[in-house]
């Protein structure tokens, strides 16, 4: 029983210690949370939002896009700040690059338009 003892000790103090360690990689969960946070909105939240708002469907999904992209280029931009992996800073020089670009489209296209009537 004893012998258990500094395994089981061991185990409770690491499960303690969460939170330490690489910063990009902490940097990347906090992201990912609060990506996968905006992303778990149900569609009902959504059209109600789209409704509320008075967006149309094509409006809300450009606005959404958008948000995304700008959340994967802040979480790229946080490995470029502080990994030293050359694997790493190109994947996130290349995020940087296409999601700013992307963004970029999806704001120049903005649908103001009203859906036809039927």
């Amino acid at each position: 029983m004893i012998r258990a003892a500094p395994p089981v000790a061991l185990l409770f103090l690491l499960a303690a210690c969460d939170g330490g360690g690489d910063p990009v990689q902490q940097a990347l969960r906090e992201a990912s949370a609060a990506n996968q946070a905006a992303a778990t909105r149900t569609t009902a939240e959504t059209q109600a939002q789209a409704r509320t708002s008075a967006q149309t469907a094509d409006q809300a999904y450009v606005a959404k896009m958008i948000a995304h992209h700008e959340g994967a280029v802040a979480m790229a931009r946080i490995a470029l700040r502080d990994s030293r992996d050359p694997d790493i800073r190109r994947m996130a020089q290349t995020v940087v690059d296409t999601q700013t670009r992307e963004i970029a489209e999806l704001k120049a296209w903005v649908p103001t338009a009203a859906p036809a009537a039927n």
